[in-house]
Formats: structure tokens, C-alpha cells, sequence
């Protein structure tokens, strides 16, 4: 019968860093023990120091070595005969110039030295060496991350490693500097309320929510809504990765919460921060259980724990923040834990307009600079993305040697993050222009002629780095969570206008077009399977595995319907597609003249804003475009 091999718990987790420094010192020991017995060819002699001083004086003594201790006088070796030395011990009362002058008298060869003080150096360093050998094994073996750290001592990776933040020197954050999340400050402004008068919540026996969990997509605000908590409260701020808790030795990282969780309670009242909540709070039910990790369940069971012992009427208050609350522990989100969960979503066009005019504070802007428009030319931007923005605009105005922001090097910064770097040094030929002239043009002209579609900001013909020979951008007039099926037919036609537009124009289509048909297949499926947009009737077809609703999510589809079903699916998404085709074409085929005069502009100067493409068709025929199939 075999039994499963259980491994010991100091081996558990063995680094190659470790291995190799027990290598190291195990071969540091052998040679110092076989320093002293090694067994030499040479027969040695121990003979005072007058007999050896004698030999030396009648010439008998070839070489001759000093050591901090002793004098080696080597023989000189008869023909055939075996090489014999002389041991004599050094005697700290004798002048050794004396000898030295014999041994040159006798031309003797001298190694060594007579330094008296580097046999005492050397002693120190033998008995210092154990210490040595047992700070750099704990340094290896105990916890390399926190030694590495700025101001860690050896033994003390068992500390918390939080970084404390206090309001007077450290955290001058406040709810000024945050801008773009107003639900979520409405939400958090109560935890400052209780921090600065906990007076008042007691006496109505009410108490503060223990802790709160920021959830949100990377870069929304939740580390700055935190210590902006903090900073408006005054209290100090302790925050620390979830990664920080984990390290080699199991145990240390509930050690670490405990250690953390006492701080913290010594300088109550206080927010105790914890970023990434994700990597020590994963869920230890379902499959990840089989693939449990010892140390990580000890640290989340002491999380716990601590969270269950401290009283909330203390002024001890616990934030988290995660991008990924679908994987976090159910024992960590029930009531008495995290009571109060805060979604720090994507900011509307409003918020993106506060929050860059946050950023804005610091730079000399243009007159011309409209930070309206600019936030409708930044949908799906969070705050992180939109301070890179302000510094992009700011960093375009350096290599310009310009001395204020205007409004071209915001287009540019928009331009450079969701395009990609401009190709200035890729040079395609003029056929190659004119296609990609005509499949911009034809993008824009039926943009600007279907009623449900977005207005069309700019034209570009200049190719990015993300592989893209150009760019038709349009502009929501407002924020949408709501789509209508004229607008998703609408939108499908302009995805499909630019690959008509080079058919019609240059007789064939592309492979630039590659994009678009993906795009639009991918719409038109939706439609077809989740909105029930086609004659299949009010129903969906495919059931999402997973939690859909959850940040950063991967969903995948689960067949529930048969063959027959799905050949009905694949032939209504083929006819919506060719029914948006059929209606592109109509379009671009009435309105040649003004695609090829949106075409000529294009070519003459790479870019048209909105106000050229409304010159360039203002001279045109009016025009009723055609209605949607329904």
C-alpha cells in the first residue's frame, strides 16, 4: 500500500538561492578542516628557533616562509632525495632584520611577512566568521524580501512592512484631488464623518462599517480614494500590498497580520489599507481548493481573525481595494468584514472632465483648449489614463518648444494613447495612399449620412504604431448605456463603409479591412444571440459560464440550443451583415462625387477635422439616405 509522501514543513518551499548557499558553506568548512590536515609530500621538522637560524647561517636553507606565527625553512634537497622543512616558532622578542639579512646574505628567497598585527586580523575574522555564515544563511534562507527592503534587519521579516502615512508630514491627499467618482466619495465621506466625531455615532449606538472594499477597474481612484479618506480624516494611514503578507516560511504572514493589526490598534484611530486584496483573499471553495496553498490560508485565517477582534468603536478602520472581487474568499465579504462594498467605476464624460481639469491645475493652457471637448474624445478612460493624457499634451508642448498646452497637443496625447506613435518614417506608396484615402473617406461620408450614427470628430490618414494606416474617430454627443437597434445597424454600415468604399472606388477590396469585419461580425452575432435584434424572436441563444458581471471576467459561451438553431443564427447574422453592405453601397454610390473630393482632401493633407469634412460637403447634393432594413 503507498502512502503520500508529506513534506517537512522547514523544506517546504526550498529556493535555489538557499541550496546553493549551504553549498557554499559546507565547501568553506571542508577546506579550513583539511587546512590544518593536509598531508604534504614534504617531511617537516619542528626545531627551535636557534637550530633554524643556524641552518640558514651555513647556507642549508633554500627558501624561507613567515607566517604570523611561525618560520618555514625549506631545505635545500640533496640529488634524489626527499625535500625536508624546518618548523621553528616566531619569538616576539627577536629582531628579525637580523634574519632577514642572513637570508640575503645567503640569497635565500623570502616570502611573507613580519607584520605582527595581520595574525591578529585574521584571528578576529576566524571567530567572527560563524556570525558572518549565520546572518547571510538567515539572509538566504529566512526572508529575502524583507531584508532586501529599505531599513529591514536580519530576523524581522516576521514585521509588518506597512507604510505609515501621516497626515502632517506624509498624506496631504484630500477629496480635492480626487475628482470623477462622486458616488463612491458620497459613500466614503461617512467613514470621515465617524473618524472625526466617533462621539456622535456611539451615542446613538450606531457603529462604523469595519471595513470597506473599493472594487473598480485598474486605474478608477482606489488607492487615492483611500488616502484621501485618510487625509481628510487626519488619522495615520497604514498601507501595504496584499503580496507583502506572503513569503517563504509558512506562518510569516499571519505573523505579519498580526503584527500589522497591533500597530494599528496602538495608533488608533487609523485606516489600515490593504491594495491587491486578491492575492492573499482568493477563495479556498471549488477548484481552488485542490490547488490550496498553506501560507496563504494561514494568512487569510489570521485576516480573519483580526478583523473579528478589534472593535469598531475603537476608531480602527480596514479598506481594501481589488480589481477582481469574483475571487475573493465569501467568509471575507459577509456582514461584520467588509459590511460596505464601494464600486469605483469608469468616470462619465462629466467626471472625465472634472478629473482632467484636476490635472490641468499645473499647466499654462491656450485659449483655444476646451476641456469638453476633450472629455467626449476620451469614453472608456479612467483617471490613471487621463493623467497620462494631460502629461502626454504637456510632453508634446516640450518637443515643440511651444510655451502654453493648446488644443493640438491634447489631440496629439488622445491620439498617441489610443493610436499608437505616429509612423513619420513609413512610407507607402500612392496607390497605397489613395486605398487607404478611400476607406477613410467612405468610413466618414456614411458616418455623416446615416441619422443614428456618431458625429465624426476627425479623418486620418497618417499610419499608427498599433498597425493602423488610419482613423475615422467619432464622438458620442453624450454618455450611452442604452443602444437602439437603428443605432446598432447604424453603426454596423459605417464599419462596413470603408471596405464598399475601396470596392467601389479601387474595384477590389483589402486586407485593411480586416478589423472592421471582425468588428461588425462580432455585433451582429450580439444582435442576433443577446438582444434579440432578428427574427429568431424575444429570445437568447448561448448561456455565459461565469460571473458576467464581474470585473476582468473571462465568459465564455455555453451551447444550449441544437444544429437546426444554430444554422438559423449563422444565416441571420450573414443577411444583417449583407443587408448593411447592400445599404453602405447605396450610400457611397449616390455620393461618389463627395467621396472622392473627402478622398482628394484627404491625400492633399493627411487630417480633416470636423469643420473641413462640413466645407468639403457643404457644396454637395442633398441627400436622403437610405432607411434600415427592418
Amino acid at each position: 500500500m503507498a502512502f503520500p509522501l508529506q513534506p517537512v514543513v522547514g523544506m517546504k518551499r526550498p529556493t535555489v538561492f538557499s541550496f546553493l548557499l549551504m553549498l557554499v558553506v559546507m565547501g568553506v568548512a571542508l577546506a579550513l578542516a583539511l587546512r590544518s590536515n593536509v598531508v604534504s609530500s614534504t617531511s617537516s621538522n619542528t626545531v627551535p628557533f636557534t637550530q633554524l637560524k643556524q641552518a640558514l647561517e651555513r647556507g642549508e636553507v633554500e627558501a624561507l616562509r613567515i607566517e604570523p606565527e611561525r618560520l618555514v625553512a625549506t631545505l635545500k634537497t640533496p640529488a634524489g632525495g626527499r625535500r625536508q622543512e624546518l618548523l621553528a616558532e616566531r619569538l616576539p622578542n627577536i629582531d628579525d632584520k637580523e634574519l632577514l639579512a642572513v637570508a640575503a646574505e645567503k640569497e635565500v628567497v623570502v616570502t611573507g611577512h613580519f607584520d605582527e598585527r595581520g595574525g591578529l586580523w585574521w584571528a578576529a575574522l576566524w571567530g567572527l566568521s560563524p556570525l558572518l555564515l549565520l546572518y547571510f544563511l538567515v539572509r538566504g534562507m529566512g526572508a529575502s524580501a524583507a531584508l532586501n527592503r529599505k531599513g529591514a534587519k536580519p530576523l524581522s521579516f516576521g514585521k509588518s512592512q506597512a507604510k505609515i502615512f501621516d497626515r502632517s508630514t506624509d498624506n496631504a491627499i484630500t477629496f480635492n484631488d480626487v475628482a470623477g467618482v462622486d458616488d463612491a466619495r458620497s459613500e466614503l465621506e461617512e467613514v470621515v464623518r465617524f473618524l472625526r466625531t466617533p462621539d456622535k455615532y456611539q451615542a446613538l449606538g450606531a457603529r462604523v462599517p469595519k471595513g470597506v472594499l473599493l472594487i473598480g477597474p485598474p486605474g478608477t481612484g482606489k488607492t487615492l480614494l483611500a488616502r484621501a479618506v485618510a487625509g481628510e480624516s487626519g488619522v495615520p494611514f497604514f498601507s501595504l500590498s496584499g503580496s507583502e503578507f506572503v513569503e517563504m516560511f509558512v506562518g510569516v504572514g499571519a505573523s505579519r497580520v498580526r503584527d500589522l493589526f497591533e500597530q494599528a490598534k496602538q495608533r488608533a484611530p487609523c485606516i489600515v489599507f490593504i491594495d491587491e486584496l486578491d492575492a492573499v483573499g482568493k477563495t479556498r471553495a471549488g477548484a481552488a481548493g485542490f490547488a490550496a496553498n498553506e501560507e496563504r490560508e494561514q494568512t487569510l485565517n489570521q485576516l480573519l481573525v483580526e478583523m473579528d477582534g478589534f472593535d469598531s468603536g475603537t476608531g480602527l478602520v480596514l479598506m481594501a481595494a481589488t480589481n477582481r472581487p469574483e475571487v475573493l474568499d465569501k467568509a471575507l465579504l459577509r456582514a461584520g468584514r467588509f459590511d460596505r462594498t464601494v464600486l469605483v467605476d469608469r468616470p462619465d464624460v462629466r467626471g472625465r472632465e472634472a478629473i482632467l481639469k484636476v490635472h490641468m491645475r499645473k499647466l499654462k493652457l491656450g485659449p483655444d483648449v476646451d476641456v469638453h471637448v476633450f472629455a467626449q474624445r476620451t469614453p472608456g478612460m479612467v483617471g490613471a489614463d487621463l493623467a497620462n493624457t494631460v502629461n502626454e499634451a504637456a510632453l508634446a508642448t516640450a518637443r515643440r518648444e511651444g510655451t502654453q498646452v493648446e488644443a493640438r497637443d491634447f489631440e496629439e496625447a488622445i491620439d498617441r494613447i489610443q493610436l499608437g506613435l505616429r509612423k513619420d518614417g513609413r512610407v507607402m506608396s500612392e496607390a497605397e495612399r489613395r486605398r487607404v484615402a478611400c476607406h477613410e473617406g467612405g468610413h466618414a461620408l456614411v458616418a455623416l449620412t446615416l441619422p443614428h450614427a456618431d458625429p465624426v470628430h476627425r479623418v486620418t490618414i497618417l499610419p499608427r504604431s498599433i498597425g493602423a494606416l488610419g482613423a475615422t474617430l467619432q464622438l458620442p454627443t453624450e454618455d450611452r448605456y442604452l443602444m437602439t437597434r437603428d443605432e446598432l445597424v447604424d453603426a454596423l454600415c459605417v464599419m462596413l463603409g470603408g471596405r464598399v468604399a475601396e470596392a467601389l472606388v479601387m474595384g477590389d477590396a483589402s486586407t485593411g479591412a480586416q478589423n472592421d469585419l471582425e468588428r461588425a461580425s462580432e455585433l451582429a452575432r450580439q444582435m442576433v444571440c443577446r438582444f434579440g435584434m432578428s427574427s429568431l424572436g424575444p429570445q437568447t441563444f448561448g448561456r455565459p459560464m461565469g460571473n458576467p458581471s464581474a470585473i476582468g471576467a473571462v465568459v465564455f459561451d455555453e451551447r444550449n440550443f441544437s444544429e437546426r438553431t444554430a444554422r438559423q443564427i449563422d444565416a441571420e447574422v450573414a443577411a444583417l451583415l449583407e443587408r448593411e453592405e447592400a445599404r453602405a453601397r447605396s450610400v457611397l454610390s449616390q455620393r461618389r462625387s463627395t467621396l472622392d473630393a473627402i478622398s482628394k482632401a484627404l491625400l492633399e493633407r493627411e487630417t480633416l477635422e470636423r469643420d473641413e469634412l462640413t466645407a468639403v460637403m457643404k457644396d454637395a447634393a442633398p441627400f436622403a439616405p437610405v432607411p434600415s432594413a427592418a
